[in-house]
Formats: structure tokens, sequence, C-alpha cells
């Protein structure tokens, strides 16, 4: 049997897309000859994902899991949003959720994870998943909360399957509170996060660059409306504070009762509970935010094949 090198099973990869393991059968079944290996992951549809890898997946799914103490949230992309209702993609994420709950949210080390039940790692099986569908897929980014009292909640907003859609919040509750009281809680704060968007967590946690921008945006209005310089001042600091409430959570207002902020939501609960509460963090997933999607032409890509 030929000697497999740790340094060939990642050229193999790297040319091929498929997962660690399928590198490693191929090259032991080609005796370590690296172009006969590649024949034999094409042969097995293992190596279509290298070539899709080029295309834009700005679809796909969010998936979150949370128990007790500690919530992950996990985002996959795909190229279309069919996908999204493939039971096979869907299981694909929530079980990489399950993955990342219990090991690591750093993407790099989660895709050589081990993957349940396949012998392979994360990154192989996403990639025979690739090979499976026809879509390029991509791990995205992985997040994680914790405390060390309290709760972490989870919300998926329109889940298309259990834990899984499109807008996926973790919220951390720290606190001695009863659990259940807090998920309660937790929940309503989370389902306002998913609906108001918010960017910061407290005002300290502002970007000071972000503000800075947003204070000379607010000058430069106020002074080219031709407010006199002496109230220039008092109408920035008035839109800073709008600033704050529109995109930090506690200065937000709960979007339930339309008039509440979210840190009086919090005070209250804390005073109806007996004990102190604190908003240790949210994490919101949006799928896709911020990826650049090609802009396409239906009409032009059907005159151009007819052509």
């Amino acid at each position: 049997m030929a000697d497999i090198s740790a340094t060939a099973v990642k050229e193999l990869r790297e040319k091929t897309g498929a997962g660690m393991m399928d590198c490693k059968k191929a090259l032991t079944e080609a005796a370590g000859d690296m172009e006969a290996a590649i024949d034999w992951l094409r042969k097995k549809g293992l190596s279509a994902a290298a070539k899709k890898a080029g295309r834009v997946a700005a679809e796909g799914l969010v998936a979150v899991v949370a128990n007790g103490t500690k919530g992950t949230a996990v985002e996959i992309n795909a190229e279309t949003d069919f996908v999204g209702r493939n039971e096979q993609f869907q299981s694909l994420v929530r079980t990489v959720a399950d993955v990342a709950h219990g090991s690591t949210t750093d993407v790099e080390k989660l895709k050589t994870q081990a993957y349940p039940g396949t012998g392979r790692d994360v990154v192989g099986e996403v990639n025979h998943l690739i090979a499976t569908i026809g879509e390029n897929m991509n791990l995205r980014r992985a997040a994680q909360l914790s405390v060390n009292e309290g709760i972490v909640a989870s919300y998926m907003h329109n889940a298309l399957a259990p834990n899984v859609g499109k807008i996926g919040v973790l919220v951390a509750l720290e606190s001695k509170a009863d659990a259940t009281k807090l998920q309660a809680l937790g929940k309503q704060i989370a389902m306002h996060i998913a609906a108001a968007r918010p960017d910061f967590l407290d005002v300290s946690s502002v970007d000071a660059k972000a503000v800075e921008r947003e204070r000379a945006i607010f000058t430069e209005q106020a002074l080219a409306a031709g407010k006199p310089a002496e109230i220039v001042s008092k109408m920035v600091d008035g839109r800073i504070k709008k600033y704050y409430e529109e995109v930090v959570l506690l200065e937000q207002t709960f979007v339930v009762d339309g008039e509440t902020k979210i840190k009086a939501v919090v005070e209250k609960a804390a005073k109806d509970l007996g004990t102190p509460v604190t908003l240790a963090g949210f994490v919101r997933y949006h799928l896709g935010e911020g990826i650049e999607k090609e802009a396409t032409d239906f009409a032009a890509e059907v005159a151009k094949m007819a052509s």
C-alpha cells in the first residue's frame, strides 16, 4: 500500500474541493498517483465542488441551537432559495450548528470537525452535498453566546424547519432568576431583535468612528440648512441620540408595546423576578446580509442562450 502523505491529501483537496477523507481514499485507491486520484473522485462525483466554487452563494439557511447557558448560530449559503427547502440541506445546516455548539465557532477550525455518521469532516460533508445537489455552498460564519448564570434564548423567524430559516437570533440573559421566566423574556427580546435589527448592544459598544461619521453628516446637514451655529450643536446632539435609538438594542423602543425602551423592559423584569437581570449580548444572523449578489437579467440570459 502506498504511503499517503498529509501534503498529498491537502494538494488533492485543493485541486478538487473534495473532503479530506475522500481525498485520502482516492489517493489510496490510486496508489498515490495524483491524476488517477482526481479521476477516481470525478467518477464518484466528488470533485464537482471545485467546478462550482466560483458561483455566488447568497441564499441558503441560518440555524440556531441553544440549551441552558449556551447558544450557537451558523449560516451556510447556497446559490438558490430552492435549496433552502431541500431536507438534506436543512439537515446539513442544523447538524453543523450542533457540531459548532459542541466544539468551535472558528469557521476554519469548524470545517475540520468530524461530521457525525459519515467518516467525513464538516467541509467534506459540505462538498459532498455540493456534488449531490449541484450548487455551490459555503460555510460562511458561526457565533456563540454563553453566560455563567442565566440562559441563552433562541428564536428563528419564519422557520422553514425546526431551528432553521432566514433570520436567527440568540439572546444572552445573565441572572439567577427562574430559567423558564428568563426564557420567556429572552424570546420576546429575540423577536424584537429580529424585527428591529440593532447593530450594537449598548451605547458604549457603538463604534466611535461610526458616531463621528454620523455627527459630521448631521453637522453638515444643519449648516447647509442655514441654521445658526449656536443651535447646530444641540441639533446634532439630538440627532445622535436618535441614531442611538435606531442602532443600539438597549435604547430601542420595544416593538411589542411601541413605547418602552428595551433597557426599561429588562429593568422591569428584574424587579418582577426579584433579582438582577443583565442583557449580556445578542447575535442576529440575517441570511445573505453583506453578500454582494449578482444582478441577473433573466430575459437577456434566455435571449443569449437562444441566439
